[in-house]
């Protein structure tokens, strides 16, 4: 099983990040990508990575949350920097997009950094990973802008069918399903037949967003059985069908 979006490396697993993807391999979560979240998570991130190479995969990318009053460029360098000393040991660009829900100040400025990236993704042939909280007027008025639009995953969605529909029209993405999915009153579930399960990529967002039974703790890449466990009862399949399709989506997106 692969986690496509997990943050193992961040403090709240400190001071054995380690233990964090032990524990996710013991439970058949064999496979993570670690997406950073701006320049000062970029050493603890590139660090687990060197104790498990075997096990995880990084993205680098400016979040949208991180997005300040400096112009874009320059709150970009350390993302150039990466991808031109290191290029490959990225297999995606992200987290990037754009997030209104905690304030709306820099909104024109996400925009742009969010372009940038996205056109830095179209340029190198990488995927992207897009963040998107009350953005998606936004995220998708960036994309219509673009010449080329690189494929991706919309990372921790929870939204309509509608807004499926409406982010299928304009390119080639996928939709990462976490333990929202498992909440009492979400009403993503009705949404999953919508996106189908081609198209559907398991994450955790660890630490974040633990997934029912272990609703309220700390989350960990190991628990995405319990997601996945969802998704194979939402859509009538077998849990070793949900695990084998969506693990060949995340291998052919990232390219893993």
């Amino acid at each position: 099983m692969i986690d496509t979006h997990t943050h193992l490396y961040l403090d709240e697993f400190a001071p054995d990040n380690g233990a964090a993807v032990e524990r996710a391999i013991a439970a058949g979560v064999e496979t993570m990508i670690l997406p950073n979240v701006d320049l000062a998570t970029l050493e603890p991130m590139r660090r687990l990575h060197g104790l498990y190479p075997q096990h995880t995969f990084m993205a680098v990318g400016h979040h949208p949350t991180e997005v300040g009053a400096e112009s874009a460029r320059a709150q970009l360098g350390y993302v150039y920097d990466e991808l031109s000393q290191h290029a490959g040991d990225y297999v995606a660009i992200g987290e990037i997009g754009i997030d209104l829900y905690w304030d709306r100040q820099y909104r024109e400025r996400q925009m742009e950094v969010f372009g940038l990236q996205m056109d830095l993704a179209a340029g190198r042939g990488l995927p992207v990973i897009i963040h998107c909280r009350e953005g998606l007027d936004e995220v998708l008025e960036v994309i219509d802008s673009l010449e080329k639009v690189p494929e991706g995953v919309f990372h921790s969605f929870g939204g309509s069918a509608t807004d499926v529909e409406r982010i299928r029209r304009r390119g080639d993405f996928y939709f990462g399903i976490n333990g929202i999915v498992t909440f009492k009153n979400s009403g993503l579930r009705d949404v999953l037949p919508a996106i189908g399960i081609e198209r559907i990529l398991l994450e955790t967002d660890s630490p974040y967003l633990a997934p029912v039974p272990k609703r309220g703790k700390r989350n960990e890449s190991a628990y995405l059985i319990h997601t996945a466990g969802y998704v194979a009862d939402t859509l009538g399949l077998p849990l070793d069908v949900v695990d084998e399709v969506t693990s060949a989506s995340a291998r052919r997106l990232f390219g893993i």
